[in-house]
């Protein structure tokens, strides 16, 4: 059973999707969460400075709801040591399972409660859009492409049974994050998502996917470069070097 239960969500200029994801995110929570046994689901925003206010705007929600709390770093210092933050900030304070999600309603509140439900008989569930039921919607070929094939890479090259390693909405069990030193997570973007996942199989963690439909988003502008691409090929075959 999961009492304790935090999302992080990484931001850096999301004003305009901000608000209506937390009261997305309250709207699931106070009408679903009691239903899993679940008590205790807060918000850590983790804002990367963002220059369009992103970062006080999510003051002005924490002054409101007191579920809710910011982390603020000085500059943009990349998506996994947003993570990296987060978990960290959620393990000293006694959280037994962390959420990753975007701040962009790519990933939607009202799969919540399939992670509340999956993670009383597992370690890790991943939000995933390549299992039987899942999917994408409003992307081009080309970043489809870019996606599916990074997840091919990384299962051909690590030899994972995951079909989403790219994924990014993903929970974890505290036993999990303590057991593969998040502190020594050096991976951005792609490559973050993968490393920690391998880690946690390596480990021996119980995995398990559920389908979700990913919509691109409508608000803001992507984060994806081609350097987030590259590193994630180069960090893979790393991982399969070191084993």
């Amino acid at each position: 059973m999961i009492l304790k239960f935090l999302i992080v969500v990484p931001t850096y200029n999301e004003i305009q999707n901000l608000r209506g994801l937390v009261e997305s995110i309250f709207q699931v929570v106070d009408t679903k969460a009691h239903l899993y046994g679940v008590d205790t689901v807060n918000v850590l925003v983790v804002d990367d400075n963002s220059p369009d206010g992103t970062g006080q705007l999510a003051d002005e929600l924490a002054k409101k709801e007191p579920r809710i709390s910011v982390l603020h770093r000085q500059q943009k210092n990349g998506l996994g040591k947003a993570y990296v933050a987060g978990f960290a900030w959620g393990l000293d304070r006694g959280f037994e399972a962390i959420c990753e999600m975007d701040a962009d309603f790519s990933h939607n509140p009202i799969y919540l409660p399939e992670f509340w439900r999956l993670l009383k008989d597992h370690d890790v569930v991943v939000g995933s859009r390549y299992v039987e039921g899942g999917g994408v919607r409003n992307w081009g070929m080309g970043r489809k492409a870019i996606s599916r094939g990074g997840s091919l890479y990384a299962r051909a090259i690590l030899g994972m049974p995951i079909q989403d390693m790219t994924g990014g909405f993903n929970a974890w069990r505290r036993k999990v994050l303590e057991a593969v030193d998040i502190s020594g997570l050096r991976s951005e973007g792609y490559a973050f998502q993968i490393e920690l996942k391998w880690r946690a199989w390596k480990k021996g963690f119980r995995l398990i996917e559920f389908p979700i439909l990913f919509e691109d988003r409508t608000r803001g502008k992507s984060k994806m470069s081609k350097r987030i691409v590259v590193e994630a090929m180069m960090r893979v075959a790393g991982m399969r070097l070191s084993d």
